[in-house]
């Protein structure tokens, strides 16, 4: 089979911003726009087509990125649009690691809000190419300036005004395109489906001229070939600075902003030129590198049909008609239904079932992916988040996604023994789906714990737990996910002897362990000198320190911050194995932080309240009460920004508090920032097992 859309003419992009900034809404618009869907959905009404979950139709939120595709002037553009709260912060991290450009929204009013930071960071990470949409022109007290002030301010990016809004609020009719120096007004009757382009009108003809002239002189300061024609001062033409522009944003030192009003049906059409016109395809980005799995060598492949497949799983989803989805990004190769890959990561073979084309929840059945494509994949069984198909002759491996740690917890239990079985299956799916939910046993109770990244989270995944799987389960109070560390060095020297008539288990040990800031959980190394002890031994003390560092000596939390030193030890001939030395290995662990000053860590929150005026104190009493900090405060209107850290212990029920301080006027954000010592007295009450 033939290409429908050549490879240059794909664009892969994100949609990406703070909660309620209008992603969805935006989306929900250019789907219309290009003919994907035929009336709009809105999100307020629970009819978006993007937000197809119940949970989402519900809390009027994106919960979970969906994929969809759809064509613009002869390009097929592929579009993720992913949740702006920060307790779905992974499903934006797994999207961006496979899209090449996106589109950040920022609110008109809100501008750049503490959500907005994290996404944008995490597109830094990525080196995904961005254009920037001021949405909501069309509310009172929307600043478009302001908020172009605020994205080189707050994420220090050149960001710089393509189109200018002509009036805001309630006076907002158009935009004023810079690149063609045209006005733009679209026709209300027909849902801003079509639009008129006009000469500027004369009271405006000088704002737009000094920003064409910062535009120009914008693009000029970082690239070259732009600077040769500008300076000499001739005529521009509209294809020199759209193919400048193109340039200057592929390689990240320049954010094209547009604006207007999605949900208005303002500025859309533009914004879809900017995708088709600077955004870039698979072979701007020209391929991927990866390493053999093997022999741990770089490998480059092109994006292109004829090279090996490689392609990286990064979502997988539950469909209550098709089973199990793995969302796939090819980079390079083609994927045929029915044919056999390899999964380089964990080494195995298996059939490829059916291919799918993903429009939200609908699907439609592909043959066959080529390189650039966004599919989900049925039938794959042995796969999970950050895989590698690849073929077996030529394997790659592809970086995984790193995801952060779930910072709180619930005790879930099964109503009844006919639940147990759902409850479990339940619960491997869900962890399936979404790495940053964890379950684990606690040992000394047989509870079973679940993990999220925050109430919300939680939240949402219990009520999928009992919607979508049918499992009644009675479901306890959250608890906050503390960790454990040590507070100074210590060593200690530890032999298991064990005799059983037959033969008889020994192995001894010597370990040290200090406090490690720079590593995230326990580093391990050896110090052990040549001979010593046999390599297999040491890697089974490394793997009884592992798994007894998962449950601490306080309170059975992790250990991280430390580094665990194997210095030396001894072993027999015929009574030693791997096996006592990894019980050796968990003794030691254990004896060693009971030595070293054992102490716990808490998750410091960072919290955004915009609050009016008349409530800062009130406010700012109330952190204080709860053990915050200000970090700093900040006018936005006639409001004023709180920044605070705050124990995630101190913070449950807060958004009651808050509304009752404030008559239900003020908003706040809150995200995961670090672990941090507690208390002495936080730390008695839960060595006393009064758990917060």
């Amino acid at each position: 089979m033939a290409r429908d859309v050549a490879l240059e003419k794909v664009r892969n992009i994100g949609i990406m911003a703070h909660i309620d900034a209008g992603k969805t809404t935006t989306t929900e618009r250019i789907l219309y726009y290009t003919g994907r869907t035929h009336r709009m959905g809105e999100v307020h009404e629970g009819a978006a087509v993007m937000d197809w979950m119940e949970q989402e139709k519900e809390r009027g939120i994106t919960i979970t990125s969906a994929a969809t595709t759809c064509y613009w002037r002869d390009h097929r553009v592929n579009i993720i649009d992913t949740p702006g709260h920060v307790d779905f912060t992974v499903e934006v991290e797994r999207s961006l690691r496979v899209l090449d450009g996106a589109i950040a929204v920022f609110c008109a009013v809100g501008g750049v809000e503490p959500q907005s930071e994290t996404v944008w960071r995490q597109a830094d990470k990525y080196d995904v190419a961005r254009i920037a949409f001021v949405n909501k022109m069309d509310r009172s007290g929307a600043d478009f300036s302001r908020a172009v002030e605020m994205m080189k301010d707050r994420l220090g990016a050149n960001a710089v005004p393509v189109t200018l809004p002509v009036g805001s609020g309630e006076l907002f009719t158009g935009v004023i395109d810079l690149v063609t120096m045209k006005s733009v007004s679209w026709h209300e009757e027909n849902q801003g489906a079509t639009y008129d382009v006009f000469e500027i009108p004369e009271d405006l003809r000088a704002d737009a001229e000094a920003a064409r002239h910062h535009l120009l002189e914008s693009v000029a300061e970082v690239d070259e070939e732009f600077f040769e024609v500008y300076a000499h001062g001739g005529e521009i033409s509209v294809e020199q600075l759209k193919a400048a522009i193109r340039r200057v944003t592929l390689s990240a030192q320049f954010v094209p902003v547009y604006c207007g009003s999605a949900f208005k049906n303002k500025g859309i059409q533009l914004l879809l030129d900017a995708v088709v016109d600077y955004l870039p395809s698979p072979m701007d980005i020209g391929g991927v590198e990866g390493i053999h799995p093997k022999t741990h060598e770089k490998i480059f492949r092109k994006a292109q049909d004829d090279e090996p497949l490689a392609a990286l799983a990064f979502k997988i989803m539950t469909d209550p008609y098709v089973g199990r989805l793995a969302f796939l990004r090819i980079y390079s190769g083609v994927l045929k239904a029915g044919s056999q890959s390899f999964n380089a990561t964990k080494g195995t073979k298996q059939r490829i079932g059916r291919i799918l084309l993903m429009h939200a929840n609908k699907r439609e059945e592909i043959e066959e992916a080529r390189a650039g494509d966004i599919v989900a994949i049925v039938g794959f069984k042995d796969i999970t988040t950050g895989d590698t198909l690849s073929s077996r002759e030529k394997p790659i491996l592809l970086e995984r996604m790193e995801f952060p740690e779930p910072v709180i917890s619930v005790a879930v239990e099964p109503r009844s023994k006919a639940d147990e079985e759902k409850l479990a299956d339940a619960l491997a799916r869900l962890s399936e789906e979404d790495p940053t939910f964890q379950v684990r046993i606690d040992e000394e109770t047989g509870q079973t714990l679940i993990s999220g990244m925050g109430e919300l989270h939680l939240e949402v995944l219990i009520d999928r737990m009992l919607r979508e799987f049918k499992v009644a389960a009675n479901v306890g109070r959250p608890q906050v996910s503390y960790r454990e560390t040590v507070t100074r060095t210590a060593e200690t020297e530890t032999k298991f002897v064990r005799q059983t008539g037959g033969q008889g288990q020994f192995a001894h040990v010597k370990v040290r362990i200090e406090p490690d800031a720079t590593g995230r959980g326990v580093s391990f190394e050896s110090e052990v000198k040549a001979g010593e002890l046999p390599r297999e031994f040491v890697q089974a003390v490394e793997r009884g320190v592992r798994e007894a560092a998962e449950a601490g000596v306080i309170a059975g939390y992790s250990l991280i911050h430390v580094k665990v030193t194997l210095l030396g030890g001894s072993w027999h001939d015929v009574d030693s194995n791997e096996l006592s030395f990894r019980i050796a290995g968990a003794m030691a662990l254990r004896e060693v932080v009971r030595k070293a000053g054992p102490t716990l860590l808490e998750p410091i929150m960072n919290v955004e309240i915009v609050v009016p005026q008349q409530y800062v104190g009130d406010v700012t009493g109330d952190i204080n009460a709860r053990r915050g900090r200000i970090a700093g405060m900040v006018p936005r209107n006639d409001a004023q920004v709180v920044a605070a850290s705050v124990p995630l212990a101190e913070m449950f029920g807060y958004a009651t508090q808050l509304r009752s301080l404030t008559q239900g006027r003020a908003v706040y954000s809150m995200e995961f920032a670090k672990y941090e010592q507690a208390p002495k007295a936080v730390v008695d009450r839960i060595a006393h097992g009064v758990v917060s």
